[in-house]
């Protein structure tokens, strides 16, 4: 059956891990769905799998990005969606890992995006409008030709605002509409989803905290200097991950090495909560909880469970 298996859930779960084994048994090859693994040279801050982690099982959409670049949901699935087709091709099973749930939606569902890119015509004069009047009289032409999203989004968020406004000006199709036409499609990918999760809050963030002292003992900095060293500019979107912003800081001397500790645990815990929250929307996703240890015996024999109850041996 063509089905992809997902495995999905917060930062320091088990994914990886998890994942490696499914692919064993499944005979499948893993797909990151990852917003900052794609990228060279960021392997510690991302926890991307290393080459003894993957235990020989290929892993496909892991650094294949430049660190100058920016990719998008849209992107992401344009590449990886030929990706998953070969391993199907080739008569494997697509082992999908990742905790960035959007992009992870959006390789699933097959979404046609709404046009509008960076650089056209439309998008300037937005920019520029924006640059001249601020976002009050942008925010009140969407609320005439786009109530609806106009009123889901917070005036503070420039980004959204000018994107809604640019798909109406390309298409006259309000971006509300063509998302729920995109969402009346079946999707591209069907696919069996297991989340891993922590039964008690306060053991993931001990987790978290752990594989940031572990990432820092493995070079942490050394990877951020290499980057800058290479003269990647701060504003890159690269150096916004986490762990990478706040060494930065450390190597320009605006913070210590112990304050960026701490801060990277924060923001790391914090979107920990944030992936929860996304994750929890998805009725679809059968959960493991962890209880204080992560068991990946236990993992498998449920994982194995499901699976079978959904057609896939």
């Amino acid at each position: 059956m063509k089905k992809v298996i997902c495995v999905v859930g917060p930062t320091a779960c088990g994914k990886t891990k998890l994942g490696v084994l499914l692919a064993q048994k499944y005979n499948g090859e893993v797909v990151s769905c990852d917003s900052m693994q794609i990228y060279r040279g960021m392997t510690i801050g991302t926890a991307a799998a290393t080459p003894d982690e993957m235990e020989g099982i290929p892993h496909h959409m892991l650094a294949v990005a430049d660190p100058e670049e920016s990719w998008s949901a849209a992107r992401y699935a344009e590449a990886a969606t030929p990706v998953v087709e070969d391993i199907f091709a080739r008569g494997k099973r697509p082992i999908l890992v990742g905790g960035t749930g959007l992009w992870l939606d959006a390789l699933l569902r097959g979404h046609r995006f709404a046009p509008g890119r960076a650089g056209s015509a439309v998008r300037t004069h937005l920019e520029t409008r924006l640059a001249e009047d601020g976002i009050g009289p942008l925010l009140e032409e969407l609320r005439r030709v786009d109530p609806v999203s106009a009123e889901k989004l917070h005036p503070s968020d420039e980004k959204r605002i000018l994107r809604a406004l640019e798909v109406f000006r390309e298409t006259g199709q309000t971006i509300s509409a063509h998302d729920a036409a995109e969402r009346a499609l079946p999707p591209k990918f069907p696919s069996v989803k297991i989340g891993l999760r922590f039964a008690d809050r306060e053991d993931m963030k001990a987790l978290i905290d752990r594989r940031v002292d572990a990432m820092v003992e493995n070079g942490l900095l050394d990877e951020v200097r290499a980057l800058l060293d290479r003269g990647l500019p701060r504003g890159a979107t690269a150096l916004q991950a986490i762990g990478y912003k706040e060494f930065a800081g450390v190597l320009e001397g605006e913070k210590t090495e112990a304050e960026a500790i701490d801060e990277v645990k924060l923001r790391s815990r914090q979107y920990a909560k944030r992936q929860l929250t996304w994750l929890r929307r998805d009725e679809s996703i059968h959960w493991i909880d962890w209880e204080k240890n992560r068991d990946f015996v236990r993992a498998m024999q449920i994982s194995t469970e499901i699976l079978s109850a959904e057609g896939l041996s």
